[in-house]
């Protein structure tokens, strides 16, 4: 049992609560089920089924069986918090973005479930990009778009003035005085 949270925690807690999707965990346990090839367990919370780090190595090692050990299997916390911190690892190694990835005590102490539900959709993504799996989840990741403008096109840029520039509409600084004290009633009263 959980000591009752009061003050700052408790408003934290609430808002992590509220931004806190069902769907996209939904989504998220059927996607990891569908690349294992076996159901995940109805009876266990999304937290339970993850929190031992197993599923997620289970996961990567299928699209890059070199890029982690295999997961340790035990009930001792420190070695399913060090298959958690595994999978981030080669989720670095995969090219997952660090600000896309959760943090251990996220997942293993239950302190932002969302954040595991966006990594995995992250993970989802990375993986479509790189060819490793075909199942998407969310959206697809963006593809670099460079443009390169020639030297004619440069320097006509330059002559133009911009928005910030030029014509305030009107604006000016009449009717303002520095220097002189403000006063609080008008003058002759």
């Amino acid at each position: 049992m959980s000591l009752p949270l009061y003050g700052m925690d408790k408003e934290l807690a609430e808002k992590a609560a509220a931004k806190y999707d069902v769907n996209r965990e939904k989504e998220a346990r059927e996607w990891l089920a569908n690349e294992l090839g076996e159901p995940s367990p109805a009876d266990k919370s999304f937290q339970e089924y993850l929190k031992d780090g197993v599923v997620l190595c289970r996961v990567m090692l299928k699209f890059d069986p070199n890029s982690m050990k295999k997961p340790n299997v035990s009930s001792m916390p420190f070695k399913q918090m060090e298959n958690i911190n595994n999978f981030l690892l080669a989720l670095d190694k995969l090219g997952v973005p660090k600000h896309d990835q959760f943090q251990t005590i996220d997942l293993f102490e239950s302190k932002n479930m969302g954040s595991v539900v966006d990594t995995i959709f992250a993970f989802s993504r990375t993986a479509v990009k790189k060819g490793l799996c075909c199942n998407l989840l969310g959206p697809k990741l963006s593809d670099k778009h460079e443009v390169s403008f020639s030297e004619e096109q440069l320097n006509k840029g330059k002559c133009i003035i911009g928005g910030q520039m030029g014509f305030t509409g009107g604006a000016n600084q009449s009717g303002m005085t520095f220097g002189a004290r403000r006063e609080p009633t008008p003058k002759g009263i």
